[in-house]
């Protein structure tokens, strides 16, 4: 359950877990729902359909997500094989911190993030609540990175509870931007990613909205990537040379006021013996707890 990825912000996907939820209105045209259907139909369609066979377990006759989340066994100690240090976005079909995840499960990705230090993983959530809940009993080695979802300003409340983790590196993923955010608190936060809806239905972004948010990264010193416009008709230059590179008016460019912006956090180092023993202590905790 891992591939080398086309995100603009990442190297590789890796998805212990499959399956989701629809939670707020940045879900309601999910890529990943909608990868997942066509996953599930190429199994049902294969007679040896391999690890493909876990996406039938988590998409309903509608093609739309059944609410039931699939541990993947074999896809957890994936990352102790890459030996190349790589960017890592860790369920990039599932939410790691959606309700229906044991606590446990969470804990033993984490230890293989702890163990896999080498490489940068980055967790994205909308379920920020249960992230700040369980986030005292993870042990944060400094190459996790945490993220929250954040589509309008209805949903600026993940922020805050990001901001309560024991987190070295938090980001935002305003992607859909599918509203002005207006004045976000960005103390505490590394990073923010802003993009526009692309795909089949893909809803409108403004410019103005997207410049706001730069301009207070700027201002608070935080890192800013645009990673693209959504569409053609969200972008004010329709000449912009990237629109092709990026899939043409399926994605409509990356250029912002005459630039690109692939800002990134600054990779930090581990500390990898005393996390990896913590890590250990709290997946027993868990266990013990679980019965």
């Amino acid at each position: 359950m891992a591939t080398n990825s086309t995100i603009e912000w990442t190297t590789r996907t890796w998805n212990p877990v499959l399956g989701c939820s629809m939670t707020s209105p940045g879900c309601a045209h999910c890529y990943a729902e909608r990868m997942s259907n066509r996953l599930a139909g190429m199994a049902k369609a294969d007679k040896n359909p391999g690890r493909r066979a876990h996406y039938l377990h988590v998409i309903n006759g509608k093609g739309r997500w059944n609410g039931h989340l699939e541990p993947v066994e074999e896809a957890l100690e994936e990352p102790m094989s890459w030996n190349q240090p790589s960017t890592v976005f860790v369920n990039s079909m599932s939410d790691l911190f959606h309700e229906s995840v044991e606590a446990g499960f969470i804990a033993r990705v984490f230890d293989v993030m702890n163990r896999a230090d080498r490489h940068q993983f980055q967790v994205l959530t909308k379920r920020s609540k249960r992230l700040r809940t369980l986030s005292p009993q993870l042990p944060w080695s400094p190459n996790i990175w945490q993220g929250v979802s954040v589509e309008n300003a209805d949903y600026s409340w993940r922020v805050d509870d990001l901001r309560q983790t024991e987190v070295r590196i938090k980001f935002l993923s305003v992607e859909p931007l599918l509203g002005p955010l207006g004045a976000v608190n960005l103390s505490g936060i590394d990073w923010v990613i802003v993009g526009g809806e692309s795909g089949p239905g893909c809803r409108p972004m403004k410019i103005e909205w997207v410049r706001e948010i730069r301009d207070q990264c700027l201002n608070a010193g935080v890192r800013f990537f645009f990673k693209q416009h959504g569409h053609l008709k969200n972008n004010p230059d329709k000449t912009d040379p990237t629109a092709k590179e990026n899939g043409g008016h399926s994605k409509g460019g990356r250029m912002l006021d005459g630039r690109t912006w692939d800002e990134m956090p600054t990779v930090a180092q581990s500390s990898p013996v005393t996390l990896q023993e913590r890590s250990h202590r709290m997946i027993q905790s868990f266990a013990s707890s679980a019965t």
